[in-house]
């Protein structure tokens, strides 16, 4: 039992049965090739012959090599769940990574605009789009369905035509984990997001093969997630709180706001698709109803 067939086993069932992202995936690669190159070092040639002390000393070297607690804490996740597989395959009698433990993640607080610098973005962008050069307009409406729905760049991205009920000021969005969820949007994200659909056959050209897209790149194809980060990142000021620059601090924003307005955490857990609520495993189902009305009762652009 090599490491090469093992893992690349386990990363197809990965992407089979519990939907997970290309990036996840490409990470517990990175991981658990490390593992296997540090197992290699000490004379393991394969996942059968780990024990706990081996994935301890792992764990501890990268700790000693200065990786972070999240990095550690990721690459023991994936440790835990190829030897957990293997153990219900009974490919090993024991489960070596089942009391495997690395430090909690600390928690770095994310870069969150305050509402004034929001609206200050949104009025420069609004401005731009005021010309109606397509692409102003469509960075407007994604500006404003960011901040409005709380969407991560990679579900933006993966919008298409039909996820759009303008009227319903709905947007249905297939988030981490192929977890599919309908989020409410406010009245000036529905006004930039008409104004796009009726730019956006500007932007078409030859790209007839993208035109289920809802965003579209200068050439016509569909818009990729770096190209939504470039747009939110230069607008940011560089005063907007710490942490990293992107649309992310958008989606930070919309949370914070909602909760600074009223909004029920879980109204808000809902809203972003997160799978938990804070370090607990609650899951919280709400209805579209109450979600609409906590939205538009909290949300400052609803």
């Amino acid at each position: 039992m090599d490491w090469a067939s093992v893992t690349e086993s386990w990363f197809d069932r990965l992407a089979l049965q519990r939907g997970l992202s290309a990036n996840t995936i490409r990470g517990y690669r990175i991981d658990l090739a490390d593992l296997a190159a540090f197992a290699g070092e000490r004379g393991v040639d394969g996942p059968g012959d780990v024990d706990l002390e081996l994935l301890r000393d792992w764990l501890w070297s990268l700790e000693r090599g200065g990786a972070s607690r999240s990095t550690m804490a990721r690459r023991a996740a994936a440790a835990r769940g190829l030897f957990a597989a293997l153990a219900r395959e009974e490919l090993i009698a024991v489960d070596p990574a089942a009391r495997l433990r690395a430090p909690q993640p600390g928690r770095r607080l994310p870069r969150v605009p305050t509402l004034g610098q929001v609206d200050g973005i949104l009025d420069r962008l609004g401005a731009a789009a005021s010309e109606g050069e397509p692409l102003a307009v469509r960075d407007l409406a994604i500006v404003e369905l960011l901040y409005a729905s709380g969407l991560r760049a990679s579900e933006l991205a993966g919008l298409d035509l039909p996820d759009l009920d303008l009227g319903g000021r709905t947007v249905r969005v297939l988030g981490k984990g192929a977890k599919e969820r309908v989020v409410p949007f406010g009245a000036p994200a529905a006004a930039a997001l008409g104004r796009w659909l009726r730019a956006r056959p500007a932007l078409l050209l030859g790209g007839a093969a993208s035109s289920g897209a809802l965003f579209l790149g200068a050439r016509g194809a569909r818009i990729g997630t770096r190209a939504v980060y470039r747009l939110v990142e230069r607008l940011l000021p560089d005063d907007a709180a710490t942490g990293p620059r992107g649309p992310h601090s958008l989606r930070h924003a919309a949370a914070t706001h909602l909760l600074d307005g009223g909004a029920d955490l879980r109204v808000i857990q809902e809203f972003l698709g997160h799978a938990s609520l804070g370090t607990t495993q609650l899951y919280t189902h709400v209805s579209i109803e109450k979600l609409r009305e906590g939205y538009r009762l909290a949300h400052p652009r609803a």
